[in-house]
């Protein structure tokens, strides 16, 4: 994207660069910017956030790491031939898919790779930081968007570690919009607090967990007693085939789980399955099955179906993360912002799991960054501690 050189450029480095989620980001950052479409489902652009300082979308410069090599037009073309952009937004900002493509760096571990978890860590920074100089960042945000990983069963740092221990040796905030480990190796809690830097995640919050926190906290405000829920989740596409892995679907079904334990008496009967369709490429269902007690013990039945585009549900979410967190590096924070919970399954840092307190943290979240004093200042994130120290085959 370009900018008025009065205006400081942020990068927004996205693992796993070239998969559905990031090819919609940059597009539909550069249509906004153009003013082709209006900003939907961007929750930074509403009135609550004015003035908080966010960087413009005409601001955000993307590149990022990838291991597969299906250049950003393409992937463009093919996500507008299945419905998930609209029709001719790939040739309409054909350049700026072009500008993010030449700042997409291979990713790793790849197949045969020799390289220890030392230089793959070295190499992932060297390339941030080179993508912050060459193009005169003011600082840059790594988010997380590759596919979801199964967790960890050894000490060895999986690839999503190995991204994050990345950001924070390249001096930059981390969001993990995965249910990958990412940060959250025991490992990497040392540097992640030493180093002074902002981080969110983990999981986007996009459809079925999306309705459970609004639901979930309703049934308990009226006093309804939930005895069951399960669901049922039907996606293709790079998600769906990596969920295809029971210990990645584990991962993934952690968070759904979390929201219900958290917002409801109890945990209740059932649990979510997850089924890989490859036929529904970018789109997904998801149907819950609510089973209930009313006055008197009357029994009743609650169903829900949700159908979406999961890059389309993604994408504003993880321009609002950016944002964001690039706002809060600025500002001096620093630790988990859990503030940001409104965007996640599985939040990092204490904060509510309801919908309606999120958005409520979200909002004085967004006031305490206009009422920040200029950077190098006092302040502080949830840990109430200013920054120090650094600087500026993944399908989603």
């Amino acid at each position: 994207m370009s900018a008025s050189d009065s205006v400081p450029r942020v990068g927004v480095w996205l693992i796993g660069a070239r998969g559905s989620v990031a090819t919609t980001v940059v597009a539909g950052c550069a249509a906004m910017t153009a003013g082709l479409h209006p900003p939907t489902g961007l929750v930074t652009e509403t009135p609550p956030f004015a003035g908080s300082g966010l960087p413009a979308l005409s601001a955000l410069v993307f590149g990022g790491h990838d291991t597969v090599h299906c250049p950003l037009p393409k992937r463009a073309e093919a996500l507008a031939a299945g419905g998930v952009l609209p029709h001719g937004l790939s040739a309409a900002v054909s350049a700026e898919l072009t500008a993010a493509e030449r700042e997409i760096r291979p990713g790793g571990p790849l197949p045969g790779d020799t390289r220890t978890e030392e230089d793959l860590i070295a190499a992932f920074a060297a390339d941030i930081r080179s993508f912050v100089r060459r193009g005169r960042l003011a600082r840059a945000v790594v988010v997380n968007v590759a596919s979801t990983e199964p967790a960890p069963t050894g000490e060895a740092l999986p690839p999503s570690s190995l991204y994050a221990a990345a950001a924070l040796r390249a001096g930059c905030p981390y969001v993990n919009f995965t249910p990958s480990t990412g940060l959250h190796h025991p490992a990497l809690a040392g540097p992640a607090e030493s180093s002074g830097l902002p981080h969110a995640g983990r999981d986007g919050k996009t459809g079925q967990t999306l309705l459970r926190s609004v639901l979930g906290p309703m049934f308990t405000q009226r006093a309804l007693t939930v005895r069951a829920w399960s669901g049922t989740n039907l996606l293709g596409g790079g998600d769906g085939a990596s969920l295809a892995d029971p210990a990645a679907a584990a991962a993934k079904n952690a968070g759904k789980e979390r929201v219900l334990a958290d917002t409801l008496a109890g945990t209740p009967e059932g649990e979510v399955h997850i089924d890989d369709v490859p036929a529904l490429g970018d789109w997904k269902t998801a149907w819950d099955h609510i089973a209930f007690d009313g006055f008197l013990g009357t029994r009743m039945i609650l169903q829900t179906t949700w159908q979406g585009c999961d890059s389309a549900l993604a994408a504003p979410l993880v321009l609002d993360l950016a944002r964001l967190t690039a706002r809060a590096h600025e500002r001096g924070l620093s630790g988990p912002l859990g503030e940001l919970g409104f965007y996640f399954k599985d939040p990092v840092g204490p904060g509510p799991s309801g919908l309606g307190e999120q958005y409520t943290e979200l909002l004085e979240f967004a006031r305490r960054l206009r009422a920040q004093p200029a950077e190098g200042g006092p302040g502080g994130g949830r840990s109430g501690t200013p920054a120090h120290g650094g600087g500026t085959g993944e399908q989603r």
